[in-house]
């Protein structure tokens, strides 16, 4: 594991893109192929299971050094990240273990760490710790928790390996789409030549994803050159029919057998060979528009939805592209020609296979008219694609745009703070905030994003020269500072103690200009909630 403990370090210590790239780039070339894989997975965001719990790395920890809990309770509170707390905690042995792989690590002794039982996976922690320097104790706590995070995403993974291989970026991602395996067979099947039925298998195509329009749709030239639809609120997902089955994955790259039957069932009448692009929504017989997406929320986890479950929430899939048909790739085609494809396929079916309908309208002010609905129809907006664009991988701006409706805002009183994450996780960044019920502050968000690093800094010191209590790592505070937060949707949720629960909440800005009197009050959200 040094070789993949050297390139974390490498990867930690600079923000250039350019060099990130060329450091994965150098490790895939140098490492071997079965190692290569796993750093390709693990850098990737792949998800590995929990090995062991964060109760039992304090425990060995402890059993370890000799240290008190409250030592450790209070270091991991300044640090703010368990696996490098452990890692600075723990007496330096300068071990040698002999630098087993990456893959042994992970396809050996971390699954067979796994079955023992507790007592056991903490003494077998600290006869690994003994044995590793601190840089590898480090990466291996970040990997039993599953939470190895170093600034890598996914896209600039597969431009290191278009880098390492000399492939295009897009067929890579396709290769590495779907239920992928890290080994040294399917690193090489990275490597390969390109090949003609590229797309055929069990694999997903890599999702085309659009960018924020964050100027004036007039900017974008002639209305005619462009195809308007509903940006709906649901899971997107591509719908294989192939092989004579039907599969769904979602964008996660997740498969979601058994989750929709009633989806798979009316996908069994496609003809084969076909992949649909869309979202599956909620939505109940008869009804003009789709449910909220936190009824769709009640099957996201079930594995085999009950009788139940099937009839209060049912769901369909809207379909706005078609990527294959009759086993033939159409990316490289027109959107407009992808479009009257799909519109005919799908022309004798439904309701549980709908057509994502066009957003007709003469200009560009007539669209906002009509964006103005998108509440009222249960979307978050609409979409803007050029009729002339193929279907891309990634996130490459210019041909599809999201153009949202404003969101939400409330005006919130500051209440706890917790240490961030990752390179946050010395800094007070995770916030809750609070409104008016009477003459009491209830928690109605939670919020981590929308202030700058000045802002961010401030704040910092403030909660800790006026913290009131401590629970664990959360902290309480004097109600003194007033955010603005933004957010998607708004509903009634019993689970909370407000009463109400908000989507998506993010800082908008410091309202220095209010008083905590000025917040909004809770009757105003569960108002807003009701209708």
């Amino acid at each position: 594991m040094r070789r993949f403990a050297d390139l974390y370090e490498a990867l930690d210590r600079t923000a250039s893109t350019s060099a990130k790239r060329d450091a994965m780039a150098h490790y895939f070339a140098e490492a071997p192929a079965d190692d290569a894989a796993w750093a390709v997975f693990v850098l990737g965001g792949g998800k590995r299971r929990r090995t062991a719990t964060s109760t039992e790395l304090r425990a060995a920890l402890a059993a370890e050094t000799g240290y008190a809990d409250w030592l450790i309770d209070e270091c991991y509170q300044q640090v703010g990240d368990l696996a490098e707390t452990v890692a600075l905690m723990l007496p330096d042995h300068a071990g040698d273990d002999g630098d087993v792989p990456l893959h042994a690590w992970l396809e050996d002794r971390l699954p067979s760490l796994a079955r023992l039982d507790s007592a056991t996976r903490v003494e077998t922690l600290r006869t690994w710790w003994r044995q590793l320097p601190r840089p590898q104790i480090f990466l291996l706590n970040k990997l039993l928790t599953g939470s190895l995070r170093v600034g890598v995403s996914q896209r600039l993974v597969v431009q290191a390996l278009a880098q390492w291989s000399g492939l295009p970026t897009d067929i890579l991602a396709h290769r590495l789409s779907g239920d992928w395996r890290p080994d040294a067979h399917a690193m090489g099947e990275l490597a390969r030549p390109a090949r003609a039925d590229e797309h055929a298998g069990d694999r997903p195509y890599p999702f085309f994803l659009a960018s924020p329009l964050e100027h004036e749709p007039a900017s974008l030239g002639d209305i005619g050159e462009w195809i308007a639809e509903w940006k709906w609120d649901g899971i997107r997902a591509q719908l294989m029919r192939r092989a004579g089955t039907a599969r769904l994955w979602s964008r996660g790259e997740e498969r979601l057998d058994g989750r929709f039957p009633e989806i798979e069932l009316a996908s069994l009448q496609l003809p084969d060979g076909v992949v649909l692009d869309g979202e599956i929504l909620g939505w109940a017989a008869n009804e003009e528009h789709p449910l909220l997406f936190t009824a769709l929320q009640k099957r996201i986890g079930k594995q085999k939805p009950g009788p139940k479950l099937l009839a209060d929430v049912p769901v369909r899939f809207m379909a706005y592209d078609l990527v294959e048909q009759a086993g033939d790739d159409l990316r490289e085609l027109p959107l407009e020609e992808r479009r009257a494809r799909l519109v005919r396929l799908l022309e004798s079916h439904g309701p549980t296979l709908m057509l994502s309908p066009e957003v007709k309208a003469t200009d560009w002010q007539a669209l906002a008219i009509l964006r103005d609905e998108s509440r009222v129809r249960l979307t978050e907006g609409l979409m803007i694609k050029r009729r002339t664009s193929p279907y891309r991988t990634g996130r490459k701006r210019g041909d599809w745009w999201k153009w949202k409706i404003d969101p939400y805002t409330l005006d919130a009183v500051l209440l706890y703070a917790q240490p961030g994450h990752g390179r946050r996780s010395g800094l007070f960044t995770d916030y809750t905030f609070g409104v008016w019920d009477g003459d009491t502050l209830v928690p109605v968000a939670k919020a981590y994003s929308g202030l700058d690093d000045a802002e961010i800094g401030q704040l910092d010191r403030w909660i800790r020269a006026n913290t009131l209590e401590r629970f664990g790592p959360v902290r309480s505070v004097p109600a003194h500072h007033v955010f603005e937060l933004a957010f998607e949707a708004i509903q009634a949720s019993g689970r909370h103690k407000s009463g109400i629960a908000v989507r998506f909440p993010r800082i908008l800005r410091w309202r220095h200009d209010l008083a905590i009197h000025d917040a909004d009050r809770l009757d105003d959200l569960r108002r807003l909630a009701s209708g």
